[in-house]
């Protein structure tokens, strides 16, 4: 097709950031703000449904590339997409929209501005994930980070200045690293284009140092152990519709630099550093999941399972099994899903009671229903109850894991009935028991947007759980070329 549609959904938002800065940002004006900041969103929602419909599942290749020359000889601005990253297109269109309804009674001061980050980190964001050249994607993983830095800098909460810097200076070190790694593969082969390298290869003595420096900056992202210590910060401090960016989107797009460039860049490499992975990701499953138990924090308990569940993520991609790498791509827009929801039903009873600690509340259940039978959906989806999305990508992770290594997975296993614990006593705290805070009763219950918000994250959690066909179909074909690929390059090597 003539229709530039992957170039549409990365400029559509920063066009639609253009359009607030015209809007003067004055009380009366801030409804319209909105409105203009939403209806760009679900327009790029709903174009990134029409590219799901037209893709071919058939099919390995790359579908919808643009090819342009943007600095000659040097970097092409190409872009395209596969069944691996079609999902986290979609998943970053679907929760972009409901961040920006749900900021209602969470954002006072500078709407305008706090719409235009959420705007442009989703170009940049949806950029990452159609990147076929290098340095594009290099410049768009990057760019990313300010706008969020700006979010947790300027938003956030008491400490959201020093949350924001330890943020930004974390995944700095790990960037440059990569930046560096970049210019060597130019040096190397006279290519940053993905597809060209992918066919040419890279030599194997070069292998082990660029998987090095490219880990470095996946591995603070994801974050995996014992890099993850700026995550908890991150998320305690930033506004709720930050939080949810940061866990829904932000941390996916090391989980997709895996796959895209550590997999499929350097494969010999990844034979080798494949045990790393294992040990690193099985300290995180284990040792987050036992922090996270210990918490009085609400979102610094869901920001501790969520380096949990991204260390189950990794675990599934480096198995190089057909189900370990589903089980990952379904865990990781699961994860998006599900941790989104737990922030934002955080943030509901914040807006309230202007509490995050457990012991504030107790008993809730008979004041505010709607919402406790939300929550009690999204805790039982987040330690992987079947029926709900969170079972498929844990079941299909320690899957694959069992096949290529049974100790690993053993142990990850343990990690499953941790991560119940703590899901299961955050409820239960938060919940049930006696309501021995009178300031609780005051509380109401879920307004209409609210229940919109948390009701369209419910519906795709139950469909993935009971139909994960849907998704499967997608990525399928493209992680067993992956694999295939992957596999002759080892045997060759």
């Amino acid at each position: 097709m003539n229709f530039p549609i992957l170039s549409s959904l990365i400029l559509l938002p920063s066009v639609g950031a253009l359009f607030l800065l015209f809007i003067k940002s004055d009380k009366e004006k801030s409804i319209t703000v909105r409105y203009v900041a939403l209806f760009t969103s679900l327009v790029n929602f709903f174009l990134s449904i029409y590219l799901w419909i037209l893709f071919d599942q058939s099919t390995s290749d790359f579908q919808f590339v643009e090819d342009r020359i943007w600095i000659k000889n040097l970097i092409n601005y190409k872009v395209g997409v596969d069944g691996i990253s079609i999902l986290f297109i979609i998943l970053t269109t679907f929760i972009t929209p409901l961040c920006i309804i749900s900021i209602n009674n969470s954002i006072k001061n500078r709407l305008r501005e706090f719409l235009i980050a959420v705007l442009i980190m989703e170009s940049f964001m949806i950029g990452v994930f159609c990147s076929l050249d290098l340095f594009v994607f290099y410049l768009f993983f990057e760019a990313g980070l300010i706008p969020m830095f700006l979010i947790i800098g300027i938003w956030g909460g008491v400490r959201r200045v020093y949350s924001a810097f330890k943020f930004f200076l974390f995944t700095l070190l790990g960037s440059v690293l990569m930046l560096i790694a970049i210019i060597s593969i130019y040096w190397i082969s006279g290519t940053t284009d993905v597809l060209k390298l992918y066919e040419l290869g890279i030599d194997v003595k070069y292998q082990n140092l660029l998987w090095l420096a490219f880990f470095s900056s996946f591995a603070v992202k994801t974050p995996m152990w014992p890099v993850h210590t700026w995550l908890p910060d991150a998320h305690v401090e930033a506004p709720t519709a930050g939080s949810v960016l940061l866990a829904a989107i932000l941390l996916k797009m090391a989980g997709y630099g895996f796959i895209r460039f550590s997999l499929g860049l350097f494969p010999a490499a990844s034979e080798i550093f494949t045990p790393l992975i294992y040990t690193l990701s099985v300290i995180a499953i284990i040792f987050t999941s036992f922090i996270a138990l210990m918490q009085e924090d609400m979102k610094k308990l869901i920001a501790y399972s969520s380096v949990a569940h991204m260390g189950f993520v990794t675990l599934g991609i480096f198995t190089i099994q057909q189900q370990g790498i589903e089980g990952g791509i379904i865990q990781m827009i699961s994860h998006g899903l599900v941790s989104a929801a737990l922030f934002l039903c955080v943030g509901v009873v914040y807006d309230r009671m202007h509490s995050r600690l457990i012991d504030t509340y107790g008993g809730i259940v008979s004041i505010i229903p709607k919402y406790s039978v939300l929550f009690m959906l999204f805790t039982l989806a987040a330690l992987g109850l079947p029926g709900t999305s969170g079972f498929v990508g844990e079941f299909l992770i320690l899957m694959g894991a069992f096949k290529d290594n049974f100790l690993v997975a053993v142990i990850a296993s343990i990690g499953v009935i941790i991560g119940a614990a703590y899901m299961l006593w955050l409820y239960k705290r938060v919940v049930f028991g006696k309501l021995i805070n009178s300031e609780l009763k005051k509380m109401v219950d879920l307004d209409k947007s609210e229940f919109f918000i948390l009701s369209c994250l419910a519906i795709p959690i139950l469909v993935i759980g009971f139909y994960p066909d849907i998704l499967i179909n997608t990525i399928e074909v493209s992680i067993g070329d992956l694999i295939k690929v992957y596999n002759m390059n080892i045997m060759n090597k």
